[in-house]
């Protein structure tokens, strides 16, 4: 399953977007059979929710919208923990409201640490909005690839979901994360599937970001070994003729664990390419990449 991940939508990634533009880039998402968006709090300040939920409004049922709590925005790239009980509800709140829905259908932990996760009284609370019709499912998007703890506690405390960062360039979940969602049979939702874009095929070894782009806030060291790494892909492991940011998302989709993949898009042309996924994954062998 292929979805759309909007952080972008918050205006940390090099552009800021109007509501045509994400009514364009949702509308040809559906028009290619796309339908669930992953969206939080923290994307400026609920304005991500806010331009998806303008679109949605009239169409929710047509949606599978998952949003994020525990976090409040605070300006570029920065973020304030908010994990009481009472501040959760607040965003729950705020989050139907921007958008402008009475129900949301995965409401998961944003990154929370073990000793936020370990509070039975918050997970009861969610529960409660779960019983009263406000959420549909619970998830945890954890923070560290390698965070088998709170992964192998989820059917314990009642999520049905794990967010992980998974791609090409970073496979830490198949060690542990992995397995243990296959054996709790947990719904996956891999996020940055594109590597932040370096696996879309856009970017070769040279190349630099700046501005606003969340992505000059990296080393650039770092950003030149990944660039480097992803130039042997593209040559290596990419067939001929076949767009890598489709290739990129197929291959994580071939993984047994993963029900969805959520890359960024800033176009529709990208969420075009990024659809073209569905057709690299050889429904006979899901494991393979044609």
């Amino acid at each position: 399953m292929i979805g759309i991940g909007t952080w972008q939508f918050g205006g940390e990634w090099g552009k800021n977007f109007t509501s045509a533009e994400v009514s364009a880039i949702l509308g040809r998402a559906q028009d290619l059979g796309i339908n669930l968006i992953d969206t939080a709090e923290c994307y400026g300040d609920h304005l991500s929710e806010q331009l998806i939920g303008q679109h949605i409004k009239n169409e929710r049922t047509k949606w599978v919208v998952a949003t994020k709590f525990g976090h409040r925005f605070r300006g570029h790239l920065k973020r304030s923990d908010h994990w009481s009980i009472s501040e959760v509800r607040e965003q729950l709140e705020a989050s139907l409201r921007a958008l402008q829905t009475d129900y949301i259908d995965i409401y998961q932990f944003h990154s929370p640490s073990d000793k936020v996760f370990d509070r039975d009284d918050l997970w009861e609370m969610l529960h409660e909005q779960v019983r009263a019709g406000k959420v549909r499912y619970l998830g945890i998007s954890i923070r560290n690839n390698q965070n088998i703890r709170q992964t192998a506690a989820a059917t314990r405390v009642g999520a049905d979901t794990i967010q992980v960062v998974y791609n090409r360039l970073d496979r830490q979940p198949e060690e542990n994360v992995f397995p243990s969602c296959i054996e709790q049979q947990l719904g996956v939702l891999a996020r940055v599937p594109l590597a932040s874009g370096f696996l879309s095929g856009q970017y070769k070894p040279g190349d630099t970001f700046t501005g606003q782009d969340v992505r000059a806030a990296r080393n650039s060291e770092e950003i030149q070994t990944r660039l480097r790494a992803v130039d042997e892909i593209k040559k290596n492991e990419v067939p001929e003729g076949v767009n890598m940011a489709a290739w990129a998302l197929a291959w994580c989709l071939r993984h047994p664990a993963v029900t969805c993949v959520i890359p960024g898009c800033k176009s529709v042309a990208q969420i075009e390419a990024n659809a073209k996924a569905a057709d690299l994954v050889d429904p006979d062998h899901p494991q393979a990449v044609i």
